[in-house]
C-alpha cells in the first residue's frame, strides 16, 4: 500500500484528540499542527508514537491546511477534522483504494452529521462532502478561502462510498460560537475580494439562507435540531455581513 501521512489542525480539541488520532493507525505518519492550545491537546497527542506535533499562530484554516501539506513526508495524505471519524468500513475501502495499481489523485467522502449524537438526515447534509485522501503533489487549498477551506485538484477525482462520521456539533452553544467565528473569517474574505457592505442584502442572504436550510433542504423534517441548524447556518450569514462592514468603518 502506498505510504499515508494522516494530517490534522487542532486548537483545545482535548475532548476529540485522541479518537480521532485512532483513526489515523493505519497512516505511517500524523502531522498535528497545533494553534497552541490551552488544554490538554498536545500533551494527549505527544502519547501518540507517529504523532510530531507543530505548533502555529491561527491566521485562517487555509493557512493551516497548508502548514499540514508542507510538513507531510508522504505525497498521499488523509485529512480529518477534529470532529470527524473513520468507520471500519470506510477504513477498509481507504486501505483497498491505496493497494490499487490504478487511483485517483483525491477522493471526496460523503458525511454522516450528528447534531449532539443525534443523527440528522437533512438540513442541507444530505449532499455534504469534503475531500480528505489525496495526493499532495496533485493539490493545495486555494489561499484566498479563509473558512470553508477550497481545495485545488490538478489530477482525477474519485468519491468513495462509506461515509464519513461527522460530530459536529456537541452542543447547541458551541456550534452557535462556531458559526459566528466561520462569519467573521468568511466577512473578512469578502473584504479582502473588495465586496462593499450593503444592508439590504444582508438580511436577504440571512432571510433565503434559512428558507434554504429549513424548507428546500428539507430542514424541517429533521424536528427541533432542523430548526435550530437552519437558524444557525443563517446567523453565520448575518455575521459575515457584520464582519464586512466592520472592515468598512
Amino acid at each position: 500500500m502506498e505510504k499515508v501521512s494522516g494530517l490534522i489542525i487542532t486548537y483545545n480539541e482535548e475532548k476529540n484528540i485522541r479518537e480521532v488520532l485512532e483513526c489515523f493507525d493505519f497512516c505511517d505518519e500524523i502531522i498535528v499542527v497545533d494553534s497552541f492550545s490551552t488544554d490538554k491537546t498536545v500533551e494527549i497527542a505527544k502519547t501518540f508514537s507517529k504523532v510530531r506535533v507543530v505548533q502555529n499562530k491561527f491566521v485562517d484554516f487555509t493557512q493551516q491546511r497548508n502548514l499540514a501539506l508542507d510538513f507531510a513526508k508522504h505525497d498521499w495524505v488523509l485529512f480529518l477534522d477534529g470532529d470527524e471519524r473513520i468507520t471500519p468500513e470506510l477504513k477498509h475501502e481507504i486501505v483497498a483504494e491505496l493497494q490499487k495499481t490504478e487511483r485517483k489523485d483525491a477522493y471526496f467522502f460523503y458525511r454522516k452529521f450528528y447534531f449532539a449524537g443525534k443523527p440528522i438526515h437533512f438540513s442541507g447534509t444530505q449532499t455534504d462532502k469534503n475531500f480528505r485522501l489525496f495526493r499532495k503533489s496533485k493539490a493545495r487549498y486555494i489561499a484566498e478561502k479563509k473558512v470553508h477551506e477550497t481545495l485545488k485538484v490538478n489530477g482525477e477525482i474519485g468519491i468513495l462510498k462509506n461515509k464519513l462520521l461527522h460530530f459536529s456539533v456537541t452542543n447547541y452553544e458551541s456550534y452557535k460560537q462556531k458559526m459566528i467565528h466561520y462569519g467573521i473569517l468568511k466577512g473578512q474574505e469578502l473584504a479582502l475580494k473588495g465586496k462593499k457592505y450593503s444592508r439590504l442584502i444582508q438580511w436577504m442572504k440571512t432571510a433565503f439562507k434559512f428558507f434554504k436550510t429549513y424548507i428546500l433542504r428539507l430542514g424541517i423534517l429533521d424536528g427541533k435540531e432542523g430548526f435550530q441548524l437552519s437558524y444557525l447556518q443563517s446567523l453565520s450569514v448575518f455575521e459575515t455581513y457584520q464582519s464586512l462592514k466592520k472592515t468598512q468603518v
